[in-house]
């Protein structure tokens, strides 16, 4: 990222309006009914997640930076995610479709001037832009979990997008790619609007192993089930098992089986689940499950950083697996360009120097790690964005998917949650020890 303040300036006008286009995006597409609803207990109505948009915009960026007084400061207990669970948000007096445009709409108007006259030095918050690029991976990150709320939802389409385009280039040399043992520098001290979990720099040791050149596909996965795995015990965490067993799970989240064919639902479209895509909507139990029974095992956060980021040949870290330049449609499937994974083995330019590919976008891929913070960890700008999730509850996931914006997601970036979620944009990929 250019350090000259106007270029700044200018990203980070370019990245607060290209969220809020998407945000508009998936919320025009419904009427006021469906952006009220709750489409599933595990997410909140899409007219909450707009609104909170907003309220956290005018918070960091009004009254944080701005000095501004609080617009309605009435509604800020509605919009706060830590005092009201999802699965009650629809009880709450939330905005009406109506007005919760016009509050963000608003907002946005008054940021613009902000950013503007605004320093981009003199603290923490403003250096290089700091609080815009947050709020910009923010809209970004709950445009994603729109997304999701999207897939849940019930009834016909109303998202389109082109399928992503057939492989280009030979497919990787071999199914899975060599990496050496030592260290590497994992995390980041220097890229400017990355958040406090993935700082700072720090060297760690890694063994080698070897890594999937490509994430586990659905072909893959269904195998996996022919050979029963949901029906042995000995592939499964035991709290894995109880998961399945409870629930009655059988397959990915979406997936039924009908007259001996594997289908899916996608975005209000049914279709056979396609072969060669990476899997979709598996818990880290699922990955974890069919790892073990690949006779393999998930790779460690480290492990990921390393075949993602590490470049043999200068033995320093890269932003990207392909280099320090910013993803463009060549390299990755990012952006909701598309609303399904690229075929397995595609993005031949986005590949590591190992040859390891579509480790940035298509699908989140579970690692075997517990979300911590690295030594020397600082909670920056409140505690509530990482630390309060730091323990064994939940587990990592790496590389973004094709829900992902550029703007969140990169080779140091992390995303976490609970190993049984299976609504998310997760898949994996395995490694085995040299």
């Amino acid at each position: 990222m250019n350090d000259a303040p106007q270029d700044l300036r200018e990203q980070a006008l370019t990245a607060l309006t290209a969220a809020r286009q998407r945000t508009a995006g998936l919320t025009d597409c419904v009427d006021a009914d469906d952006l009220t609803a709750q489409h599933s207990p595990l997410m909140s109505p899409l007219v909450w997640d707009l609104a909170h948009i907003g309220n956290m915009e005018e918070l960091w960026l009004l009254r944080n930076v701005a000095g501004h007084d609080p617009m309605h400061p009435e509604i800020d207990p509605l919009y706060d995610a830590f005092e009201h669970p999802r699965a009650e948000r629809p009880t709450l007096p939330l905005l009406p479709p109506d007005e919760a445009r016009r509050y963000t709409a608003e907002v946005r108007g008054k940021v613009f001037d902000v950013l503007e006259k605004t320093p981009f030095e003199g603290s923490d918050l403003l250096d290089a832009g700091f609080a815009f690029g947050m709020i910009a991976q923010h809209e970004q990150q709950h445009d994603e979990t729109m997304l999701i709320t999207h897939q849940l939802r019930r009834g016909a389409a109303v998202l389109t997008a082109p399928d992503p385009d057939p492989p280009a280039g030979p497919p990787p040399a071999a199914r899975e790619a060599l990496v050496p043992a030592g260290p590497f520098m994992m995390g980041t001290s220097a890229e400017p609007w990355s958040l406090d979990n993935e700082r700072p720099a720090h060297e760690r040791e890694v063994a080698a192993y070897w890594i999937d050149t490509a994430p586990v596909t659905n072909a893959d996965y269904q195998r996996f089930i022919a050979d029963g795995g949901y029906t042995t015990r000995r592939w499964w965490a035991p709290e894995g098992w109880e998961q399945i067993r409870r629930h009655g799970i059988g397959a990915p989240l979406f997936w039924w089986s009908e007259g001996g064919q594997w289908l899916r639902r996608r975005f209000g479209v049914t279709e056979p689940v396609p072969a060669a895509e990476p899997v979709l909507h598996v818990s880290w139990y699922e990955a974890d499950a069919y790892a073990r029974w690949a006779g393999r095992r998930l790779p460690t956060e480290a492990e990921w950083e390393k075949a993602a980021r590490h470049d043999p040949a200068t033995g320093g870290s890269r932003r990207y697996p392909w280099g320090d330049e910013d993803p463009t449609p060549e390299h990755a499937n990012l952006g909701q360009r598309h609303l399904r994974p690229a075929p397995a083995g595609s993005y031949a330019r986005g590949a590591s120097p190992l040859g390891v590919r579509q480790l940035i976008g298509d699908v989140w891929e579970w690692t075997a790690s517990d979300f911590t913070g690295y030594p020397g960890f600082r909670a920056f700008p409140y505690r509530e964005y990482s630390e309060v999730f730091f323990g064994p509850a939940h587990k990592v996931l790496r590389g973004g998917s094709f829900a992902v914006d550029a703007v969140a997601c990169r080779g140091t970036f992390r995303n976490w949650d609970l190993p049984v979620r299976r609504q998310i944009f997760a898949g994996f990929r395995t490694v085995r020890d040299a």
